[in-house]
């Protein structure tokens, strides 16, 4: 039976429609989840807490406060799939931030971010690299609409062009001149965009992608084999949770918080340990 049910999804993944279906249903259901979630009532840890309250008791102008992007404004209280707090204190994919230092030291004259969510990166990276034209692109319509409005409070907007879906298609036609970086977080879809077939279009381009193996295991595989000939691969493991509220003694901002409450802050809410690849291509 369950040979059958990975058949099933094989099949669904191979094509753009079914693949927005499953991704849908998946973010639907790890939103439900997440809303329907029990704090276990234990010592130290706060039993009545107001999301908003918190994020403007950290950062009452909605400033990011430290990370690769300090200094980035927030348009409003929301962040589109993924916590808000991270962000907002400058811990969000920590695991990133030394490969995020070395991008942003890079003169690209072009970067892709696709699943660019509200805009932490696209809008990030516009800031830190003056050179670069930023294409961010989201299926969802309120994503793409905070992002809009983090560029523009962010004096970026003149560099970040935003767009929907992005399939192989829209990547050839934008008009990459120089040096290229291509962000993924697209949730699975990063097998079907990352081909054999297309892996000489990118054989130029820095790429730094998000491994979604939990929704197919053989993501990482593929991607490999892709790759192989024209990138080297250099691969970065998430780090939990409480490994991170018991680093957080670092951000001033928590210093008045217990761990527990630590933990519950600067949690990212992923469902198993994730993997990055950051490819460069070889010389």
């Amino acid at each position: 039976m369950k040979y059958f049910f990975k058949n099933i999804v094989s099949q669904i993944l191979q094509n753009d429609i079914g693949w927005r279906i499953l991704y849908n249903t998946v973010v639907r259901a790890s939103e439900f989840i997440k809303s329907e979630r029990i704090i276990l009532q234990e010592p130290n840890c706060k039993q009545v807490v107001n999301h908003k309250d918190e994020v403007l008791s950290i950062s009452p102008d909605l400033i990011v406060k430290n990370g690769p992007f300090k200094g980035m404004k927030y348009p409003d209280q929301k962040s589109v799939g993924s916590a808000l707090i991270p962000k907002i204190v400058g811990s969000y994919e920590s695991e990133l931030h030394q490969i995020i230092g070395k991008i942003c030291n890079t003169d690209y004259s072009e970067i892709v971010d696709i699943g660019c969510a509200e805009g932490y990166y696209a809008v990030g990276l516009a800031m830190r690299i003056p050179t670069a034209r930023v294409f961010a692109y989201d299926i969802k319509s309120q994503a793409i609409d905070l992002c809009r409005q983090m560029a523009q409070i962010n004096n970026v907007a003149d560099r970040v062009t935003t767009g929907s879906f992005c399939d192989i298609n829209t990547l050839k036609s934008i008009p990459f001149t120089k040096k290229a970086l291509i962000i993924s977080d697209c949730e699975g879809y990063e097998k079907q965009l990352f081909t054999q077939q297309d892996v000489s279009f990118f054989a130029n381009c820095d790429l730094l992608i998000e491994i979604h193996d939990f929704i197919d295991p053989s993501i990482s595989s593929t991607l490999r084999k892709c790759f192989s000939d024209t990138h080297s691969i250099t691969v970065i493991e998430s780090i939990s949770h409480v490994i991170k509220a018991n680093c957080s003694y670092c951000y001033e901002e928590l210093q008045d918080y217990g761990l527990l409450d630590r933990r519950r802050l600067l949690s990212e809410g992923r469902p198993t340990i994730m993997k990055w690849f950051y490819l460069k291509p070889n010389l």
